[in-house]
């Protein structure tokens, strides 16, 4: 809208249904609010927690949203925000046909454990008078520091209205909201003279620190601003891929069914709609093994799905399931079934970037027949050195006993008296996910969660082994010509 507007978020988490998470502060008469209300998900790498962000235009204290005029919506996974580069995203917001609506920047921040809460209370006195007419209706604004370091906003005071000498009420905060449960890290306070459209003067600021803070009224405790002071501080506890058979055959696994994904297109869907989360570019390598290849017919153990040799690389997961409808028409599926390529394939990738600063996940789509049983333990025990992952999920209704000794869980893989230096590998059997029928997946977000859930130790017993620790974020990005303060989840 081209006039001032009173903004509202609300957001919303959606999982089987729509479950409304909570709605932040109203902010009057600006087109660049800035909240502070902030929401605490608890994260999980291996599962999809979609969100959904609505934003309102408030015109009465109804809490009825109909009520008010919709500005804009976006939808996004809590993966992308926190697999995005310092854990912010930027999105357009939409949803008014036609009509552009801006765009909403979330962040998010992992907390530190800490529960406390702590309660302060500030005083100031000689205000610089902002107001021609009358005295000044100052407010303070609390900032937390980031790891990038940008401000996120965490708290505001009520305005005290016609002083000088405001005397704010007491306020109690989460420590984790002041400082991440990091007592030395800068807390930023501003001071402004409140103006009824929403062009606040400010007054002056100051920093200071949980544990500056954490001494109470002392010497320490007096912020030249003229003069804030804090009156009171106490703390708080809490309580407490292929195989035989003839995909146009409904026997084959690989039986394209105009009506329904195959085994194999809903296992590659349920875990890769997860894990392209954390992959910047989404162009994944996509490869195939025994088959029998055109023009000449020879057998693959390592072809691009997409038949480009040059540059297997798909477009996201729906990209991958093109390619790999289309290769079903054009190679013939053969035996044998050869693991080893492939693995070694993805490893050579990885061999290349061994910084830290990549981390490759492959996952192997099998009936469970496997040709090279010891070609491929010694390819595995090689990959344990490097940084990556195996998946592996079986599809029909073979033995897996194979592909279970390959997971590695109860006894470490081992290959020519040599054991590997990490377990890698994860096997789950697609069957355990379908109903009697063989038909139906009971749970595609189980299936994933279960075939996910290794990854991320895995991932960190290799940088720890290497000892690589996590880069400083990147710096903050700053929009041309203003400064941006992180509004975060």
């Amino acid at each position: 809208p081209q006039q001032k507007t009173k903004t509202r978020w609300i957001s919303l988490i959606s999982t089987i249904f729509l479950l409304q998470f909570g709605r932040t502060e109203v902010i009057d008469n600006t087109l660049n609010p800035d909240f502070v209300r902030k929401y605490i998900l608890d994260y999980f790498f291996e599962e999809k927690q979609n969100l959904r962000f609505d934003l309102y235009d408030v015109d009465s204290k109804s809490p009825d949203l109909s009520k008010h005029d919709f500005l804009g919506q976006t939808f996004c996974t809590l993966g992308e925000i926190v697999g995005s580069p310092a854990s912010r995203l930027e999105k357009p917001l939409g949803g008014i046909p036609g009509k552009k609506c801006g765009t909403i920047v979330l962040s998010a921040e992992e907390l530190s454990n800490c529960r406390d809460s702590a309660t302060l209370q500030f005083c100031a006195n000689k205000l610089d008078k902002k107001d021609f007419f009358g005295k000044s209706d100052p407010f303070m604004v609390f900032y937390r520091s980031n790891e990038d370091g940008t401000f996120t906003i965490c708290h505001k005071t009520e305005v005290v209205k016609n002083t000088l000498n405001p005397v704010w009420q007491p306020f109690t905060i989460p420590v984790r909201a002041l400082c991440n449960g990091d007592f030395d890290r800068t807390i930023k306070v501003e001071v402004y003279d409140w103006d009824r459209d929403g062009s606040h003067d400010f007054i002056g600021d100051y920093t200071t620190s949980y544990r500056e803070l954490a001494r109470g009224q002392s010497q320490f405790n007096v912020y030249e601003v003229s003069v804030v002071t804090l009156l009171s501080f106490s703390k708080c506890h809490p309580g407490s891929p292929w195989s035989t058979g003839n995909p146009s055959q409904s026997t084959s696994l690989h039986y394209m069914n105009p009506y329904q994904l195959n085994a194999y297109a809903m296992a590659l869907k349920a875990v890769g709609e997860i894990i392209q989360d954390y992959d910047s570019d989404k162009m994944f390598p996509a490869l195939g093994f025994g088959a029998k290849l055109p023009p000449d017919g020879r057998v693959s153990h390592e072809f691009p799905l997409n038949g480009n040799m040059e540059n297997p690389y798909c477009n996201g997961i729906e990209g991958i399931l093109e390619a790999y409808h289309q290769s079903l028409r054009t190679v013939q599926l053969y035996g044998p079934t050869n693991f080893a390529p492939v693995v070694n394939h993805v490893a050579r990738y990885a061999a290349a970037v061994q910084d830290g600063s990549q981390y490759f996940v492959l996952l192997i789509i099998t009936d469970g027949v496997i040709s090279d049983m010891a070609q491929t333990k010694e390819a595995i025990v090689n990959a344990a050195k490097l940084p990556m992952s195996i998946i592996i999920v079986g599809v029909g209704q073979a033995e897996f006993d194979a592909m279970v000794e390959l997971d590695g869980d109860d006894i470490r893989i081992s290959s020519r008296g040599k054991l590997a230096e990490r377990d890698i590998v994860q096997f789950v059997p697609f069957r355990d996910y379908m109903d009697r029928t063989g038909n139906h997946v009971l749970s595609m977000a189980r299936l994933a969660k279960d075939v996910l859930a290794e990854i991320p130790d895995q991932f960190i017993s290799y940088m720890k082994s290497r000892g690589i620790k996590p880069n400083p974020a990147p710096p903050p990005y700053t929009p041309p010509g203003h400064t941006h303060h992180h509004t975060q989840i």
